[in-house]
């Protein structure tokens, strides 16, 4: 296996921040400590890395999948380096907020998803599962089948409980118990937020 410690590493010193006071996510939770994959896998050997660990745990637990993406943009760098170390026959897309309001007006752009096609969802950060349960919406609207759902770094137990009652299998492959940080949510993490 690719090496897992150097991505915990990595993601501690390049991607993780401890505030004084808590800061407001995405997922609308405090937190004093903020977790920025997209910085942490800003050097491409770094996201080669996460993607080589992903593949790996996922293969094991799921075998193959034909595409691989997410929610823009925190699943972006993750589908995108997924599918050029996979190689041949997996291939990127990107699930729009909302659907494009010109031209194709679609929601889901790169890989054409359909049925027959097998999925993995990817994120750079779960916090409470909101994007990547976005994103899995979108896809199941294609028809295609998701066969994983993963992660660079899963932030608490929300989406381990989401894709449990889904069915599918997860593979985060680090928590915030390999960062040394509070699970989201928790007293411990987010003190008292500022209004």
């Amino acid at each position: 296996m690719a090496d897992l410690e150097a991505l915990i590493d990595l993601v501690k010193r390049r991607g993780h921040r401890e505030f004084e006071q808590p800061v407001r996510l995405a997922s609308g939770n405090w937190s004093r400590h903020f977790v920025d994959v997209k910085r942490a896998l800003a050097d491409g050997a770094d996201a080669r890395l996460a993607a080589e660990l992903l593949i790996e745990r996922v293969g094991a637990g799921v075998g193959a999948f034909d595409a691989v993406g997410g929610l823009t943009m925190g699943a972006d760098v993750v589908a995108y380096t997924v599918a050029v170390v996979a190689g041949r026959g997996v291939e990127w897309f990107s699930v729009r907020k909302a659907p494009k309001e010109r031209g194709t007006q679609q929601r889901v752009e790169g890989a054409t998803l359909g049925e027959g096609r097998r999925v993995l969802l990817v994120e750079d950060a779960v916090t409470t599962g909101g994007s990547i349960a976005d994103a899995l919406e979108a896809v199941r609207e294609t028809g295609a089948v998701v066969v994983a759902a993963a992660t660079v770094v899963d932030r608490g137990e929300f989406a381990a409980a989401l894709f449990g009652r889904e069915g599918i299998p997860y593979f985060p492959l680090l928590t915030y118990r390999d960062l040394g940080i509070p699970p989201i949510g928790s007293e411990a993490d987010a003190g008292s937020a500022q209004s």
